[in-house]
């Protein structure tokens, strides 16, 4: 089993930054991909970035050049910088983690993101 972590979720003002953090804990020989996703109310859940154990990354178009997503893997934790944040992107963010992209076997437990206009 593994367990994820998310932290760094928070209120911010349009335009602000916030840094997402997802740590992994458990059986993590069997996690390879590591995502996030977030999930509006009232909305379906959708990818917002991912990375692969050799460093592929794929972006949601709605926050390609204003996300990063990064890992340490020496630290067992995946991060998602949000710059230029807007109020659409408020939703729960949840971390994903399995042994291959899109091929997700946990999920985090989810942490709140507010963007105030």
């Amino acid at each position: 089993q593994v367990q994820l972590v998310e932290s760094g979720g928070g209120l911010v003002q349009t335009g602000g930054s916030l840094r997402l953090s997802c740590t992994a804990s458990g059986s993590i020989f069997s996690v390879n991909a590591r995502g996030w996703y977030r999930q509006a109310p009232g909305k379906q859940r959708e990818l917002v970035a991912a990375i692969s154990s050799s460093g592929v990354v794929n972006y949601a178009d709605s926050v390609k050049g204003r996300s990063t997503i990064s890992r340490d893997n020496a630290k067992k934790t995946v991060y998602l910088q949000m710059d230029s944040l807007k109020p659409e992107d408020t939703a729960t963010y949840y971390c994903a983690a399995g042994p291959g992209l899109y091929r997700w076997a946990y999920w985090g437990q989810g942490t709140q993101v507010t963007v105030s206009s």
